[in-house]
């Protein structure tokens, strides 16, 4: 049997058409390699959430919350790739070597151990600021043959300004959600009542009709954690597979998911 059949009708198309690979695996998990933000991109998230600075991170902090964030993901079957270990063993050293008592006076000053992640951090920084600066630019002619149209005068008491939101916001809002629900973190998506394939296609079917739904709507009606884990494993597919895009509010901070 086909993976298809397996589904019933299949419906893992785009609204251009293109049909999606089929999700086959019977033990369902999320892979974040070479897909979604890497381990750098959580690092500047916990050092944004904590409002600290790169040449001055709470190392001990940081690793402890950055080893909580792999547990998470670890339990939600979400797969993340092997250089999320290598920064967690780095920061690990890190903190052991801030631990060692100071060199004696008269010693040679010892260089700040946090400087083996602050200074590739700052090049790391440096090299999306110039990627996204490259992907705003027009494209050489794009431009050549179009008629340009009037500006559009914006209504500031109508601007709602949004934001690109990345893996890690939304694992945040997720997990707040969850908080609300009791029972373990882990499911076992092999006897759920619904699968992960199942509930994409449940929710394009929705996004069908009402093309962009917040973040908090999506579990409005879901009331115990398999669904709940589940349909956000669903939604990180469809994030992955270019289904949905994710952006925030700056006003009100709301999440909303866009279909495309």
């Amino acid at each position: 049997m086909g993976a298809y059949a397996a589904l019933g009708r299949p419906k893992f198309f785009n609204q251009r058409g293109v049909r999606m690979e089929a999700i086959q695996s019977e033990s369902y998990r999320v892979q974040l390699e070479d897909v979604f933000e890497g381990p750098m991109d959580l690092l500047l998230h916990l050092i944004k959430k904590n409002e600290v600075d790169i040449y001055d991170i709470p190392i001990a902090l940081i690793t402890q919350q950055y080893l909580e964030y792999l547990e998470w993901m670890k339990a939600m079957n979400i797969e993340f790739a092997g250089e999320f270990i290598v920064l967690a063993a780095t920061l690990a050293q890190i903190k052991s070597r801030m631990l060692l008592p100071a060199y004696e006076e008269g010693d040679e000053e010892e260089e700040d151990p946090r400087d083996k992640i602050a200074r590739p951090l700052i090049e790391y920084l440096q090299m999306k600021s110039a990627a996204q600066q490259l992907a705003s630019r027009d494209l050489l002619g794009d431009r050549t043959f179009i008629r340009p149209m009037p500006p559009v005068q914006a209504d500031p008491a109508g601007d709602q300004t949004e934001i690109r939101v990345g893996l890690f916001e939304l694992i945040d809002a997720f997990r707040r959600i969850l908080d609300n629900v009791t029972g373990e973190h882990h499911v076992d998506l092999q006897t759920d009542t619904i699968s992960v394939k199942e509930r994409i296609n449940q929710l394009v079917d929705i996004f069908e009709r009402k093309h962009s739904l917040t973040f908090a709507e999506l579990f409005a009606n879901q009331t115990t954690k398999s669904e709940i884990i589940v349909t956000f494993l669903a939604v990180l597919e469809m994030v992955k597979i270019n289904l949905l895009r994710v952006s925030q509010q700056v006003q009100t901070s709301v999440i909303r998911l866009f279909y495309q």
